[in-house]
């Protein structure tokens, strides 16, 4: 069983890709945050090995911010995987950081918004 946690902006989002990882492989236990403010704990609680986080222009969705909570994220549960989603279409200087991160090896992984859903279970699944 592998545990993943959604943090998404977007509430319908968020269920497609719980959807998507469950329909992909029943093996993924997927949960979804209420807010970024919980995301941390809720990753705790769950012995999460995966994080899937929304980066947008806003505030609590910025980039910075999701760095805050995958620094605190680390110190207690160093071997969860971090994913970010962003929207590539609208915010391509923030997809451009949001590559840059993962080339700097602070995340393990970034899916564009605009993929389907079997490739972004893929992606996950190959974590």
């Amino acid at each position: 069983m592998r545990r993943v946690v959604v943090d998404m902006q977007n509430a319908l989002f968020a269920d497609a890709i719980a959807t998507a990882l469950r329909n992909f492989d029943p093996g993924f236990e997927v949960q979804q945050s209420e807010s970024p403010d919980k995301t941390t704990d809720l990753c705790v609680f769950t012995e999460a090995n995966i994080l899937i986080m929304e980066v947008t222009a806003y505030t609590p969705w910025k980039l910075e911010e999701r760095m805050k909570i995958r620094a605190e994220l680390k110190k207690t549960n160093p071997d969860c995987k971090i994913v970010l989603v962003v929207d590539e279409n609208t915010e391509k200087k923030l997809a451009d950081k949001v590559r840059q991160a993962k080339k700097d090896g602070l995340v393990d992984n970034f899916i564009y918004g605009s993929v389907s859903s079997t490739y972004l279970s893929a992606v996950i699944d190959a974590l």
